[in-house]
């Protein structure tokens, strides 16, 4: 398939840009809103992601009449790609949140102090291995510069699946075993401690869907069918990132007490911090 312009394989749709941009402001403005409101601070990657998803869908926007442009498209490339990360720093937080507001981290199969800071610490190394290979990808000036692109954020790519299916294990691990030898806390019936591993779980399984779906996409190169073609990141990107987005606006429970949420999870994290 011809490419439309130097930067770009197809005319990229200003109302689809554009309207995807406006769902994720809203999205992102509920969640600063939440932030502020329950101070739970862990969350800030969400709202970093989603400014991420709303500059990376204008630029497409913008793209449709400044397609010769290379600054509408390396903004669509890099922020659109690492968004995601953002999103799964958060979900690596919430589960040591979730171990100590249950106090069951012996049923953790890697210690609490450290789990954080193992995901967390391999999304950064996955978020500078994509950064760099959308860089070079975006400023190619060749095809074999665009290859070499591609195939360093396949490598980020693969890692942060990886790293995730680890993620994925330690929390159904604990999972099982919390519900075998339940805790006096995790009893508390006015904290359902699963209804946030369940929304963990979902946010978990469209981030690496998602993932799975940017592999194929580079795998096939520039001259496949999804690079080829603007509807497949709609669909298999926006859309379930959009998805995570509605599901993590529930983890700001910082300061609210209602029924269901009366832990104060940030809280609950920084005691135990200053504990040690």
């Amino acid at each position: 398939m011809a490419k439309f312009s130097e930067y770009w394989q197809y005319r990229p749709s200003a109302v689809a840009g554009f309207i995807t941009a406006a769902i994720f402001g809203i999205l992102t403005v509920f969640h600063l809103f939440r932030l502020f409101k329950t101070r739970t601070w862990f969350c800030i990657p969400l709202v970093i992601g989603g400014a991420f998803e709303i500059i990376g869908f204008a630029s497409r926007g913008i793209a449709h009449d400044k397609y010769d442009i290379l600054i509408p498209r390396l903004l669509d490339g890099l922020l659109i790609l690492l968004a995601p990360i953002l999103f799964a720093a958060t979900v690596y937080m919430i589960l040591s949140r979730l171990i100590r507001a249950t106090a069951a981290e012996s049923f953790s199969i890697i210690r609490v102090k450290w789990l954080t800071k193992l995901f967390v610490g391999g999304d950064i190394l996955c978020f500078f291995i994509q950064a760099i290979g959308g860089g070079m990808k975006s400023g190619a000036d060749n095809a074999a510069e665009n290859k070499k692109g591609d195939k360093i954020i396949l490598i980020g790519l693969i890692l942060q699946i990886i790293i995730f299916a680890l993620f994925l294990l330690s929390a159904l691990v604990f999972h099982k075993r919390l519900r075998a030898r339940p805790t006096a806390k995790s009893r508390n019936a006015e904290f359902n401690w699963e209804r946030f591993m369940v929304e963990l779980y979902a946010a978990s399984f469209l981030i690496t869907f998602r993932n799975l779906f940017r592999v194929i996409e580079y795998a096939m190169g520039n001259d496949g069918y999804l690079l080829s073609r603007e509807w497949p990141i709609y669909v298999f990107d926006a859309l379930p990132m959009a998805i995570v987005l509605f599901i993590c606006s529930k983890w700001y429970v910082g300061s609210i007490k209602s029924e269901k949420d009366v832990v104060d999870l940030e809280a609950m994290n920084n005691s135990h911090v200053r504990g040690h």
